[in-house]
């Protein structure tokens, strides 16, 4: 049987005649595939072709100009990465990408400050590129405000109240985001890997794709291609979900694959997640669904954290461990010696 990823159309959520049947296809696609395009976002096309535009705006500003704000710069992992800069699964991604997050001022560190503290903080943007902020800021709020409601969804679909995890993302969710720049592959780069296999940290990722492909999904030990479907987003569960749900729901492995010589992909994802201060909790699902749920997995070179800022934390020191050496000298040397 030939698996396909579905479309699933959040419009249908708030509509009393589509409601339920939203509320199943929604715990389906979670359970089979694990990804799925999502339309009726409330981001409109000339919205999309603005970041997408924007996006390569930045990229093909001059190495110096990007370099300016380089991550080596931020303790907040916030800023410019160049091709290879940035590792995942022991292997060097053959992307550049800009990350940013919410705007924030840096917080106080006391000595016995939790190290996740250190990751508050200010974005870095482009001195030649000042247009980009107001479009990322906008982007962010529409994407937060698209994540809500699917949080909300799912929370209804596993039989909780729709709040039901609201307590741990209000007031400061904690949500990241990429500008990424996957350039075709060369003689110097040979491999596949754009982006090596994994999974996502947070609650939720919503994914804007150009028109390249590139983007696989792992099901049953096949790699399915995410195909650009125009004018939606790809959405993944995240390890928080996989927590929360004890399971039931389980964070998907995915990868990008390096594009052919001569062309290049561009992507934006946003990862929807909660407050660095908050512990997930464990939703007591409805007894049919509670037997199916196989709890979170467990992976010894990839622990999960309930506490968030924990969670959070290993990932951006695995990822860059430049920025972890210069500004987290101290927790990777507590870490070695517990080891």
């Amino acid at each position: 049987m030939t698996r396909t990823i579905p479309l699933i159309d959040l419009d249908d959520f708030e509509n009393a005649a589509t409601h339920a049947n939203f509320l199943e296809d929604l715990r389906a696609a979670a359970r089979d595939v694990g990804f799925f395009y999502l339309s009726g976002h409330g981001i409109s096309l000339e919205e999309i072709e603005e970041i997408l535009a924007l996006t390569q705006a930045f990229f093909e500003l001059p190495d110096d100009d990007k370099l300016m704000i380089d991550m080596i710069n931020s303790p907040h992992f916030r800023g410019y990465t160049r091709l290879g800069n940035e590792r995942t699964n022991a292997g060097a991604d053959w992307r550049e990408q800009l990350d940013l997050g919410i705007e924030r001022e840096a917080l106080p560190i006391a000595p016995d400050s939790p190290p996740y503290r250190r990751l508050y903080g200010p974005n870095q943007w482009p001195e030649h590129l000042p247009q980009l902020q107001p479009v990322i800021e906008n982007w962010q709020a529409k994407t937060e405000r698209a994540a809500i409601r699917l949080l909300e969804a799912f929370s209804l679909a596993l039989g909780q109240e729709r709040n039901a995890l609201a307590n741990v993302y209000c007031d400061e969710p904690n949500h990241r985001m990429k500008l990424a720049r996957y350039p075709g592959k060369t003689a110097l780069h040979s491999s596949n890997q754009g982006v090596g296999a994994h999974k996502d940290g947070g609650f939720l990722t919503l994914l804007l794709q150009d028109d390249k492909g590139g983007l696989q999904v792992e099901y049953d030990g096949v790699w399915l291609d995410a195909v650009p479907v125009p004018g939606t987003l790809v959405v993944n569960i995240g390890e928080l979900l996989e927590l929360a749900s004890n399971g039931y729901l389980r964070a998907t492995v995915h990868r990008v694959i390096a594009p052919p010589a001569g062309t290049a992909r561009y992507s934006v994802p946003f990862f929807f997640s909660a407050r660095l201060d908050a512990t997930i909790p464990l939703l007591e699902l409805p007894a049919h669904l509670a037997r199916e749920a196989r709890g979170p997995e467990s992976d010894p070179a990839n622990p999960l954290f309930r506490n968030v800022g924990e969670n959070v934390l290993k990932s951006r020191l695995r990822s860059h461990p430049d920025v972890a050496e210069r500004y987290y000298a101290d927790v990777l040397e507590k870490r070695r010696t517990a080891a």
